[in-house]
């Protein structure tokens, strides 16, 4: 499988300042086969390295195909979860945004685009057995995240049809976590009321048992590697990228020192809606009902073809994060960042769920 010529390679990393982007800058920094990577985001850090250089753009209104000029990759993470109370926001920055990063990337004569799917853009499947990369993306209609992610593969596949000399390769991560990023996890998902101290084993009693609550989930550090993977190996077409065991309420119970309690996924579904309608909860019930729906992936051709050999089993992925939410952990980025100013008082005042 041939690969960038050793020392040659330039890439830009289009939101590189949030969990998987920091992940996928420390792998791509690692590389002898990486010769300098431009990271933007729009609220870079001031610092850069010998290496790494940042810059700011705003993939909604940045004239972008000027950071590409020269780039052999380009990889594009900018994604923005909230406001879920505003999902035009969220398409404005995630389909129209991606749109204008394809087009960039066309205009400057990019050879390869790496870009951040996910397991949220597959249509409902199973959950007793796996399914693979042919699997319909359609997303879960309930949820903007996977309507959105499902329409960027529908951009993509007339970018693909419309521009044959770009290679383009989709990365479609289950539910990834790390440590660094619990800080910003538990802004962005569960809210300004959830205190840290509650999460350590034995604090929480119990963990509802949902049916089809089985998930996957990867390592932040592990998803990083794949995308250096992607931009450097001559790969084309999406993989799946998750690591074992596959994540139900027995796995994160034992993780919590927890019983199970065998819940009617209307009430918790009412409960999360009333929450998310009264703003204590940033997530909207449309995100669980995808959780429940979505498919099992196989990541056979992620280990194949890809090389990917995720370090971090599941246990690990879910012990790191949770270790991060007791510690208020966090990186030095400013998504990443283990506080905001005026903290969890300011989530509240801005409105939760409301935050851009």
């Amino acid at each position: 499988m041939s690969t960038v010529p050793s020392g040659a390679a330039h890439i830009v990393v289009v939101g590189a300042s949030g969990n998987v982007g920091t992940s996928v800058l420390a792998a791509l920094d690692r590389s002898a086969g990486i010769a300098h990577v431009t990271a933007l985001a729009r609220r870079p850090p001031r610092r850069s390295s010998e290496k790494i250089t940042w810059a700011t753009a705003d993939v909604t209104r940045d004239d972008l195909a000027g950071f590409f000029d020269g780039a052999d990759v380009v990889i594009q993470l900018a994604w923005l979860f909230q406001p879920t109370h505003d999902p035009v926001t969220t398409w404005r920055v995630n389909v129209l945004g991606s749109i204008r990063v394809f087009d960039a990337a066309a205009r400057a004569g990019v050879p390869a685009l790496v870009v951040a799917s996910s397991v949220g853009a597959y249509s409902p499947g199973p959950k007793d057995h796996t399914v693979d990369e042919t699997w319909p993306t359609h997303g879960w209609p309930g949820a903007a995240y996977t309507r959105e992610k499902a329409y960027v593969e529908r951009v993509l596949d007339t970018f693909e049809r419309d521009h044959p000399g770009i290679r383009v390769v989709r990365l479609r991560p289950g539910f990834i976590f790390q440590r660094q990023a619990a800080s910003q996890q538990r802004r962005l998902f569960v809210g300004p009321f959830l205190p840290g101290s509650l999460v350590r084993p034995g604090f929480v009693p119990v963990v509802p048992d949902l049916a089809g609550l089985r998930f996957q989930v990867a390592h932040a550090e592990d998803v990083g590697e794949a995308y250096r993977l992607a931009a450097e190996r001559d790969v084309r077409g999406a993989f799946n990228l998750a690591t074992e065991p596959m994540v139900d309420s027995r796995l994160l119970a034992e993780a919590l020192g927890a019983r199970i309690v065998r819940t009617p996924v209307r009430a918790a579904r009412g409960a999360l809606a009333a929450a998310w309608r009264m703003h204590l909860v940033p997530s909207t019930p449309g995100l669980l009902d995808a959780v429940l729906h979505l498919p099992l992936m196989d990541t056979t051709r992620a280990r194949t073809e890809l090389g990917w050999r995720p370090r971090h089993d599941s246990r690990a992925a879910i012990r790191a994060f949770l270790a991060g939410l007791r510690e208020g952990a966090g990186g030095e980025t400013a998504p990443l960042a283990p506080s905001t100013p005026l903290g969890r008082t300011r989530e509240i005042l801005t409105g939760v769920g409301q935050q851009a």
